[in-house]
């Protein structure tokens, strides 16, 4: 049988017909009627016999291509490239950085997904230009897309969202969007999202640890100011609202530094790991002990800092990657504020 007569274009449909030209040769790939190797028509060919234009054969066939479902071999034409994985889900998985945190989401998420699924992960380092890039890349070849919306602006603030970055992810059918990390003002409820509220996050965890903050004179937040990755300013607004409401004598200063002052009685509040290190290393040439002299709160928590006996505020990634997973499997839309709280050790 000609593969042309495989392929079924419905003229009234909404989808496009590039669209059904790349769904069904999935379709005739995941039953068989298409085999690894087979060689299929060239795409005036496949016009001319369709009675379609040759670029919307040219699109099918360029999509078909980044996901590597065909090949094309110069001067003999295309051919069908693999069998495994087409009839799975499959999910473009963007994240604004590669960091531990990152990837326990993304494993997380993997696991849940299960094996009828494939999750392609891909880094946009926190830049716009190069997520929308990406995005257009990839734009119609995923059945999913799951995405952590952290930027950088010019001057290396945190945003969340752009002009550019909304207008591209208005093409994104609702119902293949995944928010993840950080939820957006605009947000449908056909929208997945799985998310952290930054300023209501940390002003609630340590309201959890009041009774044990309490002991201390003063609280400083190390809130990097400029960072290649930097962190969004709720968490400020937030820590201040909670030192306001609780009458906390506060400072927040951009990093650990040599020559700071680091009185007995004092708490520190550090979002970045290295800043973490050398604050530990500081306490213990000055002889302070940590959770009596002074104090220190980690943000985020590893299996280092339990070791190690740091206080953390955190949320639950692992959740938050789970959740995301079993919504796409169970069909589900909203809203999924994953749990953030303060976990007590020695340090604190």
């Amino acid at each position: 049988m000609e593969i042309t007569n495989l392929i079924n274009i419905d003229d009234y449909s909404r989808e496009s017909k590039y669209e059904q030209i790349v769904k069904s040769i999935i379709h005739n790939i995941s039953v068989g009627n298409l085999v690894m190797d087979q060689k299929i028509p060239s795409i005036n060919s496949f016009s001319e016999n369709l009675f379609v234009s040759r670029d919307t054969v040219e699109k099918a066939y360029n999509i078909l291509k980044e996901r590597n479902v065909i090949s094309s071999i110069r001067g003999k034409g295309f051919y069908i490239a693999r069998t495994e994985l087409i009839s799975k889900v499959n999910i473009l998985f963007l994240i604004n950085k590669l960091s531990d945190y990152k990837m326990k989401i993304y494993n997380a998420f993997a696991d849940s997904i299960g094996e009828n699924a494939h999750a392609d992960l891909q880094i946009y380092n926190g830049d716009e230009t190069l997520f929308l890039n990406l995005l257009d890349k990839h734009k119609l070849s995923y059945d999913y897309y799951v995405i952590m919306p952290h930027f950088k602006t010019e001057n290396l603030e945190h945003t969340s969202m752009t002009p550019k970055i909304s207008n591209a992810l208005k093409k994104i059918p609702e119902n293949k969007l995944i928010l993840m990390d950080n939820a957006l003002e605009s947000n449908q409820n056909q929208i997945i999202t799985v998310y952290q509220d930054f300023e209501k996050d940390i002003y609630g965890a340590l309201s959890e640890g009041l009774h044990i903050l309490s002991k201390y004179q003063k609280i400083i937040l190390v809130y990097p100011q400029e960072s290649i990755y930097p962190y969004p300013r709720r968490i400020f607004h937030g820590f201040r609202k909670f030192c306001d409401t609780h009458q906390f004598d506060f400072e927040v200063i951009d990093k650990v530094s040599d020559d700071m002052t680091v009185n007995k009685g004092d708490l520190f509040i550090i979002i970045e790991e290295s800043e973490l290190v050398t604050f530990v290393e500081q306490a213990r040439e000055k002889e302070f002990k940590l959770g009596e002299d002074i104090g220190v709160i980690s943000y985020n928590d590893t299996p280092l800092k339990n070791l190690f006996g740091i206080s953390v505020v955190t949320t639950d990634y692992n959740v938050m990657g789970d959740m995301a997973a079993k919504m796409i499997l169970n069909k589900e839309r909203g809203k999924y504020k994953v749990p953030f709280n303060f976990i007590q050790r020695a340090s604190a």
